[in-house]
């Protein structure tokens, strides 16, 4: 044993020695222009996104002479524990952007320092007026902010426009037409043979029906889960009548065809040439999806064929659930423990995020296709532009004001808290003839032991 734990010391001081040899690589000693301090920018970004990210890179070092940001990307699912080495080592970056639950656990671990530390409380208070409150909840812990939203992604109701004028539909508005749409479309498994489904819910998004149903996850002032109460329940015992009516067994293995579509192609959109209907006549996705729908009609548009015409909408509530709701995520940055630039970083995330100028940000999120933390970007003159060349995003960027949009929440523990929740939904889709309370029940109670533990130590 005593060997195991030599070797195990061994290799994290090994792990700290390389990071801190790529720390001291990322910070050149010979800055570009002088008497800069250097802003060390961890990013996770590739593609056509990085090549925005440096475009907001350059344009913010050469907007002033105090800071000069150095943009790293760090690709990969181990971005986590280059962090924490790096903070261990004494060498982090300035500044961190990230997407995963993970806020909360960093803040309660010390591995971020709140914004609270860089900003002033006329700019604190500032963030509050300013930015959508799903952007405010992205970046709070406990009320306080140790993140920046900087970017939204919203979840609304995708629809083959087309199809659904082929049958005298309308977009639906409550939970019962869209069953109704599902069931006119596909009205029993025999149906979909012909390839398709109307509708089908995934296990997955029990994060966005819940909060359509009336539901929340989790109290923040009593600190209980709340993932059996009565309308998270109903959300997943409607979800689990997909299950019913079409057979569980049917909707896995179609399922498990979306995940061999070519290039893990949008299954809205038709994958042969001489078709104009894809996988789902409906289905629920992020904004980001608008770029898979602009590539495709121009494809078709090439090769001269005709293209279906698509609509997006809200996701439809039941009558006593919310509208204009769902599960809201996004990008957010931390500025780590023991940064050598905190003030840096900080200027750097207001000219991002355009807190001082909304026009620097609408060209940010223009280039990007992102949705901007604040009405005030929107309504600029380049972002309204945008929104008319891009209509589709325009529907998502409205739902981002709405009051209605929720995160997983902050706490020590999310990203547990993400995957039972969406393990429960799952066994309960899978097996539609069980009684759900049982299901949600057991998994509030693995949840709410985690987060005992968590605040034990």
């Amino acid at each position: 044993m005593s060997r195991f734990r030599n070797w195990i010391s061994g290799f994290v001081l090994t792990c700290l020695i390389a990071l801190m040899a790529v720390g001291w690589l990322s910070r050149e000693t010979d800055l570009p222009l002088e008497n800069r301090q250097e802003v060390l920018f961890w990013h996770f970004w590739g593609g056509r996104d990085r090549a925005v990210v440096n475009d907001v890179v350059k344009r913010f070092n050469e907007s002033q002479d105090r800071f000069f940001v150095r943009a790293v990307a760090m690709p990969g699912n181990n971005l986590q524990a280059k962090l924490f080495l790096s903070v261990t080592g004494g060498d982090p970056p300035d500044l961190v952007n990230q997407d995963d639950p993970v806020l909360a656990d960093w803040a309660t671990r010390g591995v971020i320092q709140p914004i609270a530390s860089v900003a002033t409380t006329t700019q604190i208070h500032q963030l509050d007026q300013w930015m959508f409150e799903s952007a405010r909840r992205l970046s709070k812990v406990n009320q306080d902010y140790y993140g920046i939203c900087n970017g939204l992604d919203i979840r609304a109701l995708y629809y083959n426009k087309t199809l659904l004028d082929q049958h005298g539909l309308e977009p639906p508005k409550t939970i019962e037409e869209l069953d109704r749409i599902a069931t006119v479309l596909t009205p029993d498994s025999a149906a979909a043979a012909e390839g398709h489904y109307g509708y089908l819910p995934d296990s997955r998004r029990l994060w966005a029906w819940g909060y359509v149903f009336g539901g929340r996850f989790y109290n923040p002032q009593t600190g209980q889960v709340e993932l059996d109460s009565n309308p998270i329940q109903q959300a997943i015992r409607w979800m689990a009548s997909y299950s019913q009516r079409y057979g569980p067994d049917n909707l896995a293995a179609f399922r498990q065809g979306d995940q061999s579509l070519p290039g893990k192609s949008f299954p809205l959109l038709p994958a042969q040439s001489d078709s104009m209907v894809g996988r789902y006549g409906m289905i629920m996705d992020g904004q980001w999806r608008t770029r898979d729908l602009l590539d495709f009609g121009r494809k078709r548009k090439q090769l001269g064929l005709p293209s279906p015409e698509f609509g997006v909408c809200p996701l439809p509530p039941p009558p006593a659930g919310r509208s204009r709701a769902g599960w809201v995520n996004g990008n957010f940055f931390v500025i780590p423990t023991g940064a050598e630039c905190p003030q840096g970083a900080w200027e750097f995330i207001q000219f991002w995020i355009g807190l001082n100028d909304p026009e620097l940000a609408a060209k940010t999120c223009a280039a990007g296709g992102w949705i901007p933390v604040s009405q005030r970007v929107v309504e600029t003159a380049e972002f309204q532009q945008f929104l008319i060349q891009n209509p589709l995003f325009a529907e998502f960027v409205d739902l981002a004001s709405s009051p209605n949009q929720f995160p997983i929440p902050a706490v020590p523990g999310a990203a547990m808290f993400k995957r039972t929740v969406e393990s429960a939904a799952y066994e309960a889709m899978s097996q539609p003839d069980r009684p759900v309370g049982p299901i949600l029940q057991q998994a509030n109670q693995r949840i709410q032991q985690q987060l005992q533990r968590a605040r034990a130590e």
